[in-house]
């Protein structure tokens, strides 16, 4: 039997992620129990761009700020994926973060 990593864990959160929706890291880290880990979610977005199942451009920093774009095939691929499902970028930073973000432990619940 394959062992569950971490990194797994966190793309299974990500994929729940729904379209017109955005998370932050930190929320990611919460809900799997590891609050402190909000980098270890980064390097795990960082890693899932092969992973054409895990939307990582849904994955943003606790202000809505595009930390990760950087990260992409080019430095615009993750606003215009986002500006795809309607959400809205000016300077680099979700418009409506607050509105838009949406927080698994109130959306899906504890584990």
């Amino acid at each position: 039997m394959k062992e569950y990593t971490f990194f797994e864990s966190v793309y299974d959160v990500v994929r729940l992620i729904p379209k017109g929706r955005v998370t932050s890291y930190g929320a990611i880290a919460r809900y799997l129990g590891s609050g402190l880990s909000s980098r270890m979610v980064g390097w795990a977005m960082n890693a899932a761009h092969n992973k054409p199942d895990v939307p990582a451009h849904r994955v943003v920093n606790r202000i809505g700020v595009l930390t990760g774009k950087h990260h992409f095939k080019n430095p615009f691929q993750m606003q215009e994926l986002l500006e795809s499902e309607g959400i809205k970028i000016e300077k680099d930073k979700v418009v409506n973060f607050e509105k838009l973000r949406w927080e698994p432990i109130v959306e899906v619940g504890l584990w």
